[in-house]
Order: structure tokens, then C-alpha cells, then sequence
């Protein structure tokens, strides 16, 4: 997820639930009803425009606006509310950066012939007819490997979105094939910071979790590859007569050698040796610079009269590069750093909203309500599945989605005596996953912006993320491995 590998102890050591006995449960919802009142106003009937482009930027900023008067009339201080926001931006700021560099490294992989390299070779060996199955399965490798969703993103997704793209498959079919993959590895990766969370906060250890999780992580990826399979095996892509076509467009505007793929290489093995992802990013621009100086001097040429211009322009701004293709023209694009500026904008309005509601109170109102009408075994797992499910919505951070129903439910779990593992798989299947699904979550906004897909786009094919909170709750109501402790 967020690749800071410091960031779970962070967050265990550190994080507060405000409680407000001032604030009563339809208090807490007065906010979060008008948000997404606005919200769904915004997607159905004014087509994402209501307030212009940053609409849903500024309808956060405005149920922000009534979190905070409702904080007021509760008794509130602003230094609280002011507090909390500045806690939920300090902790995306790694993130930030992120998104930052991963615009970078799309427009410096682009002008050195990376992505397209990536494009070319792909198309050869990856057929419509496995292609959605094979990028979950790649996807997931990839992220097992690196504990992290988004560092896979960022790679190895970005050039299956431009081969699947190429071949004429529905980009949010690829995004939903990617994202699910991703977020298998992520869950059942040692090196993932939310694998490590979900356990400190139920009282677990890591691979007690991680043994547990499998029991429902592995048949809904396996559900998920079938329904890839039968969706490959029916779509018809229109870029499949076109290959020949579109390899030859490749080669002819870039020099195209396997030399390229060392870039992609050294920022996956930094990864593994547990680099900080900054540097790791950061390292594959410079060296994706580097290549683009000795591989592509005509693409540079053609930018710009200066190499360094054409560098800094595919970094910052947008850089297109121009072939006898018009599909290609349309993947050979990137939008830099600047591009990356809505994603951006859109995290920190979230962080304020999800900032206030936490310093008001009404985060912890809403989780006890849950609580309180979980009488049965059942019953308790659904609240936590909706109390997951709620957070990543209304604090649009999936740290919160897993930190505070950790908490406010370990007592619940056993005094019903449940194992502490039923606790963190559930936090798993319906905390960290559904954080993608969430537009305006940092998660959401991340995927969204690095892949160039929309959420309403690949939502209903992110088959795997959706489909882990229906498979625990299954598991729950039949009691299949519900493990309880000792004595129980």
C-alpha cells in the first residue's frame, strides 16, 4: 500500500480515537450525509462537473465545512479539529511524494523508450485470449514480491494498461485485472504494511495472519482468475489484426532493446532490498534519463533543441510523442508531475474531511453505534466489515479503516471467543482491499491517477477487492474457519 515502511508502527504507536460524549450518532452522520448526498449528486446528475473540475475536491472541502460547525456546536475547539488535519496530511506526505515521482517516472519512461519497449515486447508474448488472467497473475508475483500494490501499479501496471490498450481491451478490464492481482500479493505479502497492521492491531502475529487469511484470500483469487478467464475468452479486442502494424509504428519511433527493461529491473530490486521507495523511484528517473540520452537521442530531438529541456519537460509537464499510429498516439502521452496534481489535490481534500470527523468524534460515534447491535458471532463480523467499509469512505484512508475498528472490536471478538486471527483477516478482507474502490480514498485516487483509469471505470472488475468482504461474511455466516480460543 502506502510505501512507508515505517508507517504501521507509526500509526500503531501513535494513533488516537477521539471519543466526544457531546456528539450524539445523528450528529456524526450529518457530515457524512450531505458529503455523500453532494457526492452522488455530482456522479448522476451533473456528470463529475457540478463545481467544475475539482467538484469532488471541493464537495470533501464542503462536508469538511459542516463536520467542522458540527464540531463547534459539540463543544469542539478549532485547535482539535486543526490538529487532526494536520496529523492526516503529515501522513500523506510520503504518498504525496510518491504520486509525484511516479509522474516523473511515467514521462522519463516514456522518452527512453521503456514503456514502449514494455508495449512492444508485450504484445508478442502476452495474447488477447490470456491477457486479463496473466496480468492478475503477474500483478500479484510482482506485489508478493515487493509488499506493494502500489509499486506494482506504478510498473509493471502501467505497461500492461499500454499492452492491453494496444491490443483493443477495455482499459478498465486491465486496471480491474491489475488492481486485483496487486492487492492479492499486497494482502498475503510479509513486506506489506497493512499485513503487518491488521495483526499488531487484533493481537495476532504476522504469520498466524497471514496462514489464516489465506483460508479466504486464495479462493476468491481464484474465483477472480476464472471470471478473467471467461471474460478473455469472449471479448473480441479490435487491436488484435493491427499488431504487426502497431510493432512496426514502435519501431520505427523508438530504438527498441531488451538493455531497456535494466530501468524497470533496478527499481524492483531496490524495492526488495527494502530501499525507501523515494529513492527507489526517484533512482529509476535519473536512470531512465540516462537511457533516454543514449538510446532515443532522435525522440529527444524531436521534444526539444535540448536534451536537458526534453529530461525536465517529460518530468514536469506533459510530454506526447508523436507516431504513424493514432492509437498509439494516445498511449505515447504523460502528464508528468503536473498531471498528477488533480490525484493530489484530491487526497488532501480527503485528509482534511477524514481529519475533522476524526477530531470531532464522530469516526469513534459511528464505529460504537456498529457495535453496539452486533449481539450474534455473525452479527459482530458484519459491523466490522461495515465499520471497514464506512472509514475508507468517510476518512479516506485505509490506515483508519483498519487502526480504529481494530480497536474499538479486539474487546468485542473476544469476549465472544473468537481468536484474535478472525479479527485482523476480517480487517484484511474488508479494510485494506475495498480502500481501492473509493474514489476519493488515497488509495482510490492513487490507483486511478498512476493506471489512467477512473474508478467508475474499473470498479465492477476489480473483481478480488470487492468480492473479499461477501467471502469473509460467507465464511462467517457458516462458521468455516471461525477459529475460537482456547476454552471457548
Amino acid at each position: 500500500m502506502q510505501d512507508d515502511e515505517n508507517i504501521s508502527e507509526v500509526k500503531i504507536k501513535d494513533q488516537k480515537i477521539i471519543d466526544n460524549k457531546e456528539l450524539n450518532i445523528y450528529e456524526a452522520l450529518v457530515p457524512v450525509v450531505i458529503l455523500m448526498g453532494l457526492l452522488a449528486y455530482n456522479i448522476f446528475f451533473a456528470g463529475g462537473e457540478m463545481l467544475g473540475e475539482y467538484s469532488n475536491q471541493y464537495i470533501l472541502l464542503i462536508g469538511g465545512l459542516v463536520a467542522f460547525i458540527d464540531g463547534m456546536v459539540n463543544k469542539v475547539t478549532p485547535i482539535v479539529m486543526l490538529k487532526e488535519i494536520w496529523e492526516n496530511l503529515k501522513s500523506v506526505f510520503i504518498p504525496i511524494m510518491i504520486l509525484f515521482l511516479v509522474g516523473a517516472l511515467a514521462g522519463t519512461w516514456l522518452i527512453s523508450g521503456v514503456i514502449p519497449a514494455m508495449v512492444y515486447y508485450g504484445l508478442q508474448v502476452l495474447s488477447p485470449e490470456i491477457f486479463l488472467p496473466a496480468s492478475v497473475i503477474i500483478a500479484a508475483v510482482i506485489s508478493i514480491a515487493t509488499g506493494s500494490s502500489w509499486t506494482t501499479s506504478a510498473t509493471v501496471g502501467i505497461a500492461l494498461v499500454g499492452i492491453g490498450t494496444a491490443l483493443g481491451i477495455n482499459p478498465g478490464m486491465i486496471a480491474g485485472a491489475v488492481i486485483s492481482g496487486a492487492y492479492f500479493g499486497d494482502k498475503m505479502s510479509p513486506l506489506s504494511d497493512t499485513t503487518n497492521l491488521a495483526p499488531a492491531m487484533a493481537g495476532t502475529d504476522l504469520f498466524t495472519h497471514i496462514k489464516y487469511m489465506a483460508f479466504t484470500t486464495v479462493p476468491t483469487i481464484i474465483v477472480t482468475l476464472i471470471v478473467f478467464g471467461i471474460i478473455s475468452a469472449t471479448i473480441e479486442p479490435t487491436g488484435n489484426a493491427d499488431i504487426s502494424n502497431l510493432l512496426a509504428s514502435i519501431d520505427n519511433t523508438f530504438n527498441i532493446t531488451p538493455w531497456l527493461f535494466l530501468v524497470p529491473a533496478a527499481v524492483i530490486i531496490l524495492i526488495l532490498l527494502k530501499a525507501k521507495p523515494l529513492f527507489a523511484l526517484a533512482s529509476g528517473v535519473i536512470l531512465a534519463a540516462i537511457f533516454a540520452i543514449i538510446f532515443q537521442p532522435e525522440v529527444l530531438k524531436s521534444l526539444s533543441d535540448s536534451n536537458f529541456s526534453a529530461i525536465s519537460n517529460s518530468i514536469i509537464t506533459d510530454t506526447s510523442i508523436a507516431t504513424d499510429n493514432e492509437k498509439l498516439n494516445d498511449l505515447f502521452s504523460s502528464g508528468g508531475m503536473k498531471g498528477m496534481m488533480w490525484t493530489i489535490f484530491l487526497i488532501v481534500c480527503a485528509m482534511v474531511f477524514g481529519g475533522i470527523m476524526d477530531g470531532i468524534g464522530a469516526l469513534a460515534r459511528i464505529t460504537k453505534a456498529l457495535l453496539s447491535v452486533a449481539t450474534t458471532v455473525f452479527g459482530l463480523f458484519a459491523s466490522t466489515v461495515i465499520s471497514c467499509l464506512g472509514l475508507n469512505t468517510i476518512a479516506s484512508d485505509q490506515y483508519l479503516a483498519i487502526v480504529i475498528p481494530g480497536k474499538m472490536f479486539k474487546k468485542a471478538f473476544e469476549d465472544k471467543g473468537l481468536a484474535p486471527e478472525n479479527l485482523s483477516r476480517t480487517l484484511e478482507d474488508s479494510g485494506t482491499v475495498t480502500s481501492v474502490l473509493i474514489p476519493w480514498n488515497t488509495c482510490g485516487a492513487y490507483q486511478s491517477g498512476v493506471l489512467g483509469v477512473g474508478v467508475a471505470e474499473y470498479f465492477f472488475y476489480a473483481i478480488f477487492n470487492w468480492l473479499s468482504p461477501f467471502t469473509t461474511l460467507l465464511f462467517a455466516a457458516f462458521r468455516i474457519k471461525i477459529r475460537m480460543l482456547r476454552g471457548k
